[in-house]
């Protein structure tokens, strides 16, 4: 049984920094996507970024490039998302994903984190 479990949302000034993570247990496949959708009152799902867990292969919304930074740490089945320079409209519930590969549509992906609240205020 595949979990997610998610940290480090918060409420946080513009301009400022909070650092997101999540780690996957019971994931088989020996390479796998882990990456983030975030989702803002009344919008659509957004893809954010992703990495694969092998090689250097990352996504990043044109939204988010610059500011956020995703990274891995495979030992510990750790995805951690560096948000800098915050601005309101980062704000939203930010899903963890984990998939078979790099997708755009949150549907794609295979397992989804519970979400974590993060509201950037301005």
């Amino acid at each position: 049984q595949v979990q997610l479990v998610e940290s480090g949302g918060g409420l946080v000034q513009a301009g400022g920094s909070l650092r997101l993570s999540c780690e996957a247990s019971g994931v088989t496949s020996s390479d796998y996507a882990m990456g983030w959708f975030r989702q803002a009152p009344g919008k659509e799902p957004e893809s954010a970024v992703a990495i694969m867990r092998h090689g250097s292969t990352t996504y990043y919304a044109d939204s988010v490039k610059g500011r956020f930074t995703i990274s891995r740490d495979n030992a510990k089945n750790t995805v951690y998302l560096q948000m800098n320079r915050l601005k309101p409209e980062d704000t939203g519930v930010y899903y963890c994903v984990v998939g078979t590969g790099i997708w755009v549509v949150k549907d794609r992906y295979d397992y989804f984190g519970q979400g974590t609240q993060v509201t950037v205020s301005s």
